[in-house]
């Protein structure tokens, strides 16, 4: 499903740098990936996804090589089969939950917007327990809230790639396995692959693999 291979990215001249010769996963493998803060976890995330790109290698998305394609086509790649839950949420503060959680269709012309997308929102919200928050804006919704209208934008396009940064880092315990627990069945119904950053030790158990991406970050010289 993922193949990233030799890429290398830094963040300015003389800065953080990031080498991986070589990651891979499997269609519908659930992969966990831990290490210390400033490690390149969400950079990893980021790039997969398009937002950022290589300065060399090769990363292949379901037989997709996204580092190929143009600004505007990676949009399009990234809207029509990655979902990603955002560390920070990314949220829109002008739209309401439900308007958030079907963003994906209002800026991709591939993605239908119709009954079923509608009312598989609904179903994700319920899922989540802001079932009756969706007409309120991120202002009025706690971190926790915000969080969850986060996780049903990813899932609502029923994508085959599902990037999670962080997605259970402000729940509390009972909701963080319920959340995974959504997150795991939503990609099994589609079959999904899954790859999440996570900091929460007890998840680990819940994951097929687990990375410790430590040893990816490269120190530039001084």
């Amino acid at each position: 499903m993922i193949s990233v291979e030799n890429v290398s990215f830094e963040y300015g001249e003389g800065g953080f740098r990031l080498h991986i010769p070589h990651l891979s996963l499997r269609e519908r493998e659930r992969l966990a990936i831990v290490g210390p803060s400033g490690s390149g976890k969400t950079t990893l995330l980021n790039l997969i996804a398009g937002i950022l790109l290589p300065k060399s290698g090769r990363i292949d998305i379901d037989g997709t090589d996204v580092t190929g394609l143009s600004d505007a086509e990676r949009r399009q790649f990234r809207a029509s089969h990655i979902g990603f839950v955002f560390q920070d949420f990314a949220l829109l503060d002008y739209l309401s939950a439900r308007q958030n959680i079907l963003y994906p269709y209002r800026i991709t012309p591939a993605l239908k917007l119709d009954a079923d997308a509608r009312s598989r929102a609904e179903a994700l919200a319920d899922a989540c327990g802001i079932g009756d928050k969706l007409d309120r804006h991120p202002a009025a919704l706690s971190q926790g809230e915000q969080q969850r209208v986060a996780i049903c934008r990813a899932l609502v396009t029923q994508p085959k790639l599902i990037l999670s940064d962080e997605a259970t880092g402000n729940l509390d315990p009972e909701s963080k396995g319920r959340i995974l627990d959504l997150l795991f069945q939503q990609a099994a119904d589609v079959g999904a692959t899954v790859l999440a950053v996570t900091h929460d030790h007890e998840l680990l158990p819940r994951f097929e693999r687990v990375i410790d991406f430590a040893q990816y970050r490269e120190v530039a010289a001084a």
